[in-house]
């Protein structure tokens, strides 16, 4: 908890040193990519299932919230939650025949599902305005409090991180987190063991996709806009890359993927046409220098050079 805590007030100070602009942005981006990889993280890094659709369910969330408030007059705080409910029992639904395949079948199988929602935001032209995207979502208010500004959305979407990690941090460490761990090292030891493996990942799955659509709609409140772009196969792997670098299995090395990733296209924009393969060539690089992610490898990596040191000295 005092971690959290210091990793709260961190967050919470932030904006006073950065004084708005265009970094407060990117940080808003940050906080959304955090509760996005978290959600990934729960599925592939405790429950061993891998997953490159995940874009999808974030843009469901963006576009169901974007629809409901823009083109039918919803209240954005109704519309959000019953968003994800919506994408959630999706999930729920599809995660049972989706979830029997393993390894390399159930990638393809969730790449295929995500490729399926990013055409339907494409064709449902009426709807979603097609490749044009959707705009007039009001933003996020309370009261007379609108957040219509960097700082105040900066405010709001790390609100909900915070509130994401401490949820997720206790997950992890409950019993529900320490049967994930089991399904992922041996799910026939873990059924032997009375856990039920099937349902367990299916529930995962749902949650996971539950964050990513709070993700979504907290995205598309802020931007007043979406467009399917922003949800397609690129992101799912730039989604999938920020869990592996931040560290498999550890929440606070999501937001540590997140940040990097993030931020990282910033000093990259020379090289936005190459920047799927800057994020594999990352990918490919972690798994076989660092494979447990930033969060393990680089205090092993100073450990390492302490005892080679050490050892020099003697």
């Amino acid at each position: 908890m005092l971690k959290f805590l210091a990793f709260a007030g961190m967050i919470l100070l932030a904006p006073l040193y950065f004084k708005g602009g265009y970094l407060m942005n990117v940080l808003v981006f940050v906080g959304i990519h955090t509760m996005l990889a978290i959600g990934l993280n729960l599925l592939l890094g405790y429950a061993g299932q891998i997953s490159l659709g995940h874009a999808g369910f974030f843009g469901l969330g963006a576009y169901l919230s974007g629809v409901l408030t823009a083109t039918y007059g919803w209240n954005p705080w109704l519309a959000m939650p019953l968003a994800a409910l919506m994408v959630g029992a999706l999930a729920f639904a599809i995660g049972f025949p989706i979830l029997k395949l393993k390894g390399h079948y159930l990638a393809m199988a969730t790449l295929g599902m995500g490729i399926i929602i990013y055409i339907v935001f494409n064709e449902t032209v009426e709807l979603t305005g097609g490749p044009s995207g959707l705009s007039g979502i009001p933003n996020l208010a309370v009261g007379s409090l609108t957040f219509d500004s960097d700082v105040k959305n900066y405010y709001l979407i790390w609100s909900f991180t915070l509130v994401t990690i401490l949820l997720t941090l206790n997950l992890a460490n409950s019993r529900v987190g320490r049967a994930l761990r089991a399904v992922h090292d041996s799910e026939v030891a873990a059924r032997v063991m009375g856990v039920n493996a099937r349902l367990l990942k299916v529930q995962i799955f749902a949650l996971s996709a539950l964050i990513s659509s709070i993700a979504g709609s907290l995205y598309a409140h802020t931007m007043t806009f979406v467009s399917p772009a922003s949800f397609g196969f690129n992101f799912s792997v730039e989604l999938l890359t920020m869990v592996v670098i931040g560290g498999l299995g550890s929440i606070y090395g999501s937001f540590l993927g997140a940040a990097l990733l993030t931020l990282l296209p910033e000093f990259l924009r020379a090289a936005q046409d190459y920047d799927i393969i800057i994020y594999g060539g990352l990918l490919m690089l972690m798994v076989m220098f660092m494979p447990g992610g930033l969060v393990r490898g680089v205090p092993d990596l100073f450990r390492k050079l302490l005892k080679k040191g050490g050892a020099n000295h003697a």
